[in-house]
């Protein structure tokens, strides 16, 4: 082990003490991106890969509709509870060691999944490949923090952001082909050659850069109560919807989580080695681009949600036709997050950061005048600048908090970016979906009358609102007149594109308070301070 006084290697020369040839390789920032992008692939491929797969699954383990609800949810809140405890570790532990962790550990447990033979094996190495998948994100812009010194680290985020941009586009279309013309099973074994190739990397080419402040142990009760509180915060969002907003249940949970949020704050101020050190929020960039990250989150994941089914049911195309009609947006996100990392170097991230929510925001009001109808033309322009108006936001906001913080908190601080987007988008699909929910069952009744449909018993009404709510018009009963069944077919998709539009439209507004936040940010100021190369 030897000490180097310096921030971090320059890009543009090999690592302080090492050897020519093949060793100079190691810590070269361009190749320490290409490993954490192939690495963090795996995540976000995950992210929406599996979401085709779910419905095959379903039928194929003959699983509950709440069983199959926990593929998805049991992952995401792994990711969400232990996100900041895993930037914790890779502080303590190096970020090189964690990465290698979590790419190993995530494919074995996409190995565990495909080879499962029930619904609950699935479920609990969901949850395992949640909290792999939590070790490599910090891991990645630890990494990326230590390999680059500032002058780049923007450009090298904005690309490591349109890799995960391109892995998300690719997850509906790939999901889609290996489902159809394989079997759902080898939507997880896809991880296994791609964990391989990131651990073969990793061992190869990283190398671990350590700040000699880091913590030398581990707040335990901070973690405790962290964890709780991340849990209870996101469990009570995902089942609100369920439960009701006002239910006892959510109300419990959602208390409990501000409970735990302000004991987990109180222990912080007395803890000897904290896990977040408050003096962290002192910096008021960081704070905006923490909170900037929530709002971006609740305003584009949560409207997005329902965008997959405005293509797949209310427009009849299949999983693969949605994802290369999403392309747009995608495609402009894999192209404008390294243009973004750019701007951002030579401009700061305040410029781009508003200057892309409002881009957002025009995008979201523009997607909330869709209607059953609207064509191709139209979707693609709202596409492609939410596309163009996200990118600078997600890699501003992420310079913005990791820049900020202490070398030795720069895993803690990727935890806490990451945490603050799947928080954001947690709450933004339970809000919007709720206001959705309640804008069709508002709109349907008249919608069905105004179509001059015969009345529909109660007993079938709740399952006729639910179907609306996912835009999903059931099949017409046998015999039904082809002019009957399009109209009852057009009242449902009317409903649900009336619900949608609200959705959109308060997204907006989210999205431009948003970037009026973003006035706030700058770009990071902390030294680095001494670095232990390992």
């Amino acid at each position: 082990m030897s000490q180097s006084l310096t921030k971090s290697p320059s890009a543009d020369a090999p690592p302080p003490g090492a050897s020519p040839g093949r060793r100079s390789l190691q810590g070269h920032p361009w190749l320490t991106l290409l490993t954490v992008a192939v690495g963090v692939m795996m995540v976000a491929l995950d992210g929406t890969i599996v979401a085709i797969a779910n419905p095959v699954i379903q039928a194929d383990l003959d699983a509950a509709p709440s069983e199959i609800q926990w593929v998805t949810s049991g992952y995401l809140l792994a990711l969400a509870v232990f996100l900041i405890t895993a930037g914790k570790i890779g502080d303590r532990f190096g970020h090189k060691n964690t990465f290698l962790v979590g790419a190993v550990g995530f494919a074995v447990t996409s190995a565990a999944i495909g080879f499962a033979g029930n619904i609950q094996t699935v479920i609990v190495f969901r949850v395992l490949q949640g909290l792999f998948g939590a070790l490599l994100q910090p891991a990645a812009l630890g990494l990326l923090r230590g390999a680059f010194p500032a002058e780049k680290l923007n450009m090298a985020i904005g690309i490591w952001g349109g890799v995960i941009g391109a892995s998300t586009a690719a997850g509906p279309i790939v999901g889609g082909l290996l489902v159809e013309h394989v079997n759902w099973e080898s939507v997880f074994f896809i991880n296994i050659p791609v964990g391989l190739i990131a651990l073969a990397l990793g061992l190869w080419i990283l190398r671990d850069v350590r700040a000699e402040k880091a913590a030398k142990s581990f707040d335990v009760p901070g973690i405790v109560l962290l964890s709780a509180a991340m849990f209870a915060l996101v469990f009570g969002i995902i089942k609100a919807p369920e439960w009701g907003w006002g239910d006892l249940s959510t109300v419990l949970f959602l208390g409990g989580a501000v409970v735990l949020m302000t004991a987990f704050a109180l222990w912080q101020r007395v803890a000897r080695e904290p896990l977040i050190p408050l003096s962290l929020f002192r910096s008021l960039p960081l704070s905006a681009g923490t909170l900037l990250m929530v709002l971006m989150a609740f305003s584009f994941f949560g409207a997005i949600f329902f965008v997959t089914f405005y293509l797949q049911n209310v427009h009849g195309m299949s999983p693969v036709q949605a994802g290369v009609h999403l392309l747009p947006m995608t495609g402009m996100m894999i192209i404008g997050s390294p243009v973004a990392g750019i701007a951002i170097g030579k401009l700061g991230p305040r410029i781009p950061i508003v200057a892309g929510m409002l881009i957002t925001t025009a995008a979201m009001f523009g997607m909330s005048t869709l209607d059953a109808g609207s064509g191709n033309g139209a979707m693609a322009l709202w596409f492609v600048l939410m596309g163009l108006g996200i990118s600078p936001v997600m890699v501003g906001a992420t310079e913005v908090i990791v820049g900020n913080a202490p070398l030795e908190l720069s895993g803690v601080a990727g935890g806490l970016q990451q945490s603050a987007m799947q928080v954001g988008g947690s709450l933004g699909t339970a809000v919007l979906g709720a206001l959705m929910a309640a804008r069709v069952t508002d709109t349907l009744p008249g919608k069905w009358a105004d179509a001059g449909l015969p009345p529909v018993d109660p007993a079938q009404a709740e399952g006729l609102n639910q179907a609306a709510q996912l835009g999903f018009a059931p099949p017409a009963p046998a015999g039904t007149p082809q002019q009957v069944a399009d109209a009852m077919a057009g009242a449902v998709h009317d409903s649900f594109v009336s619900g949608m539009s609200l959705a959109f439209a308060v997204a907006s507004v989210v999205a431009f308070g948003a970037a009026l936040l973003g006035l706030l940010t700058r770009r990071g100021t902390t030294d680095a301070g001494p670095a232990v190369h390992i």
